[in-house]
């Protein structure tokens, strides 16, 4: 099997462990505090360190520092002194960030949900400075998960967020007891833990790549002045993306009790596919597509892009079909257990099936950006972003009155498919030639087609089995079918990776 192809299954096997760990925390917290005011104020106080997360960590700061550490070590430019660079500074701005984050808590959280009684409202500020410590632990931490990701070593960076998971399960069913009042309050505790956590396994492995950490303030690393450049269109991007979220949870709190509860469980859903396909397949190729790029091999560059499109296609679009068919029972399997009652699985199952609308785009989106950052083009994320969230803002204004909670879903569903079709048609060039696509298409459609057949078939036969039995054997059947009929139709031969680089 070649590199590229072990690289993109062992990422996306560490990344199911992940989530499947992640699943298992949110049925955790349902179980316990189902969908109530009080998470629903936890999700508004992990909001600004999520958002800075993304901001500063794993979403601007990774996407640009790889493209930039793959320059250079290919033209030996001393990328640890890089690494080095970055690290001394982020260990000067994240404390100072973190203490400022703390002390005005108070003054924005009450604009982030202004529909909160003032009871929940003062919950959420506690959490807000109770968790705003994250950021500064997973920021380190994303540095040394693009290090490792240049290095084209994955399996540690996938499994890394784990900790962050066991610390929330751990909140959930042990912590939660030294808060008799508010046991909530132990999500957050759990939550910093989990991020500690992180930080902690991804240092050995980073040692392990040869980095040695020295620190260096001045003068500058060459690199660091256009890690600048790349970051600031970059997290502007990021920044605008957010916004759907902000503008969700917002509008969400003058919804019912528990409608924010309801968007944060069918997210968990709608995410499972797009970080187990849609990360690991733009991942594994973001090094080499900066490779390409450096060492100026547009036709290898082509090759890669179009493999990692059709590859999301293959894998989201079954996937959505069987989020929505399925949207209830497996939504009562997770969730419906304690304080999360059948009638929270019914709204949260609707929200679900809007939201699967968007996950094909989204999933396109992560490989779009990628290929940007990897082309050292970060503005058109940027522009892409910023059409994407106009419409979400505009979509939620208009349908949050007629449909609640599943006119957000919706909202941003579709925003997904403007801010991918934005971006491919920044990146058009790079879809040649299509014909080769257009036949990968019309395969999966078929495929996926055999599959919906089979699902349907087994509905109707009555078997004297639970609903639990019936989920599982669901999810199975209809993976099963679809990779036969996916087989038979020569799709894993037409996706077949391109010969890997020998620098790989």
């Amino acid at each position: 099997m070649r590199r590229l192809t072990r690289d993109v299954l062992l990422m996306a096997a560490a990344t199911a462990v992940s989530r499947i760990f992640g699943l298992f925390r949110d049925a955790t917290i349902a179980s316990q505090f189902g969908a109530t005011a009080a998470y629903d104020a936890f999700i508004v106080a992990f909001f600004v360190p999520h958002m800075l997360r993304q901001l500063l960590a794993e979403g601007a700061l990774s996407a640009s520092l790889v493209p930039l550490y793959t320059e250079a070590r290919l033209q030996r430019q001393d990328e640890n002194g890089f690494i080095s660079s970055v690290l001394s500074w982020l260990l000067v701005l994240f404390p100072v960030l973190v203490l400022t984050g703390v002390f005005l808590a108070p003054y924005y959280v009450p604009f982030l949900a202004s529909g909160f009684d003032p009871q929940t409202l003062g919950i959420a500020i506690r959490m807000t400075q109770m968790l705003f410590p994250f950021i500064a632990f997973v920021g380190i931490a994303s540095v040394f998960s693009a290090l490792l990701h240049a290095h084209q070593r994955f399996a540690v960076a996938s499994l890394a967020p784990i900790m962050f998971n066991v610390g929330m399960i751990l909140g959930a069913v042990f912590l939660w007891r030294w808060f008799p009042g508010q046991p909530v309050y132990g999500l957050a505790l759990g939550g910093l833990l989990g991020a500690i956590g992180q930080l902690l396994v991804e240092l050995p492995a980073a040692r392990l790549t040869g980095y040695k950490f020295r620190p260096s303030f001045w003068p500058l690393h060459p690199q660091i002045h256009r890690l600048m450049r790349l970051m600031v269109p970059a997290a502007a991007a990021l920044l605008v993306a957010q916004l759907n979220m902000l503008v969700d949870n917002k509008l969400a709190s003058h919804l019912a009790a528990g409608s924010i509860s309801s968007l944060q469980y069918a997210m968990r859903l709608f995410q499972l596919p797009l970080g187990v396909v849609a990360v690991s397949v733009a991942s594994a190729l973001f090094p080499r597509l900066s490779a390409a790029r450096t060492l100026e091999d547009d036709s290898r560059f082509r090759s890669l892009f179009r493999n990692g499109f059709s590859t999301s296609l293959a894998l989201l679009l079954p996937a959505t079909t069987g989020l929505v068919l399925l949207a209830p029972p497996i939504i009562g399997l997770l969730f419906e257990h304690g304080a999360f009652l059948a009638s929270d699985t019914a709204q949260t199952a609707s929200v679900l099936r809007l939201y699967a609308v968007g996950i094909l785009p989204y999933g396109w989106v992560y490989l779009l950006t990628r290929t940007c950052y990897a082309k050292q083009q970060s503005a058109l994320p940027l522009i892409a972003s910023t059409a994407a969230v106009a419409v979400n803002i505009a979509l939620d204004l208009l349908l949050v009155g007629s449909f609640g909670v599943q006119g957000l879903a919706l909202a941003t569903a579709l925003a997904g498919w403007t801010q991918a079709a934005v971006l491919a048609f920044f990146l058009r060039t790079s879809f040649r030639p299509l014909r080769r696509f257009a036949e990968d298409s019309m395969r999966i459609g078929a495929a996926t087609a055999v599959m919906i057949g089979a699902l349907y078939a087994f509905q109707a036969i009555r078997m004297p089995l639970s609903e639990d039995i019936k989920v599982l054997f669901s999810i199975l059947l209809g993976a099963a079918a679809y990779a036969l009929a996916a087989f038979l139709l020569g799709l894993f031969r037409s996706l077949k990776i391109p010969e890997a680089d020998r620098s790989a």
